[in-house]
């Protein structure tokens, strides 16, 4: 790639990133909170833990967060490590975040909930920018990803307005097909990156459905608690990946 084609590209993938932040803020009304949202079918108690299924399945960002972070630490040499980092940090810190939300589901304990998120999404942002487009665009765009993030969750507390918040976790999900397919690969096993988006649409798609996977299972599992096991497996993917790429010939030209 020349670099009149690396320039192009960029263009686009910061077209793509902003022109939905773009829409939302002058062209879309205000998001409210859906106060439904905090209704969930299972409310069964356990072990004196109110809504115990969708408490204890965070138990899977934990696990997998400590391990993606864990691995991070021991491996100085990979790329986009401090981003990589704050991803899995970000990812256990979901477990702290959404147990505690699950435990009494109110507007207040949902801002737990989604802090952690957007440091997840604001990392795998960093990263893959980082790791695409030059190590010197990691840290300033971690930095500012970071700010904007935890920004977008007060700004939906103090306004009841979640568009930027709705950026925030859309944004660098629309950045990975694109990178993936705009930009050289610097490792091998970016397809760990589409199988980890899979993962992540099946969970909303779990989300969506949580008393009707509550009904068919019988009432043991519901879809709410789904969806936490195949969010959780989203990173997993990631954690896959750093474990086994290798950098390509052409990143050591």
């Amino acid at each position: 790639m020349n670099d009149a084609q690396f320039k192009r590209r960029v263009a686009w993938l910061i077209a793509i990133v902003l022109a939905p932040l773009l829409y939302l803020l002058f062209l879309h009304a205000p998001i409210p909170q859906d106060k439904g949202y905090h209704f969930f079918a299972d409310v069964r108690t356990c072990l004196g833990i109110q809504n115990f299924g969708n408490v204890a399945s965070n138990l899977a960002f934990l696990l997998v967060g400590v391990i993606g972070a864990w691995w991070c630490y021991r491996n100085l040499k990979t790329g986009a490590r401090l981003s990589w980092f704050i991803f899995f940090t970000g990812v256990a810190l979901v477990f702290a975040g959404s147990g505690y939300y699950h435990a009494t589901p109110n507007d207040d304990t949902l801002l737990w909930d989604r802090l952690p998120m957007t440091i997840a999404f604001m990392g795998l942002f960093a990263a893959l920018v980082g790791e695409h487009l030059g190590a010197q665009f990691e840290k300033p765009v971690l930095i500012l990803g970071l700010v904007i993030g935890i920004a977008s969750v007060f700004w939906w507390r103090h306004t009841d307005d979640l568009r930027i918040y709705v950026w925030v976790q859309g944004a660098p999900l629309l950045a990975i097909p694109f990178i993936i397919g705009m930009f050289p690969a610097r490792y091998t096993h970016r397809l760990y990156l589409l199988y980890g988006l899979l993962f992540y649409a099946l969970a909303k798609v779990a989300e969506y459905y949580d008393p009707e996977t509550y009904a068919l299972t019988s009432q043991l599992i519901s879809g709410h608690s789904v969806k936490h096991l195949l969010a959780a497996m989203a990173p997993l993917c990631l954690v896959l990946m750093l474990w086994r790429r290798q950098a390509t010939p052409a990143s050591n030209t």
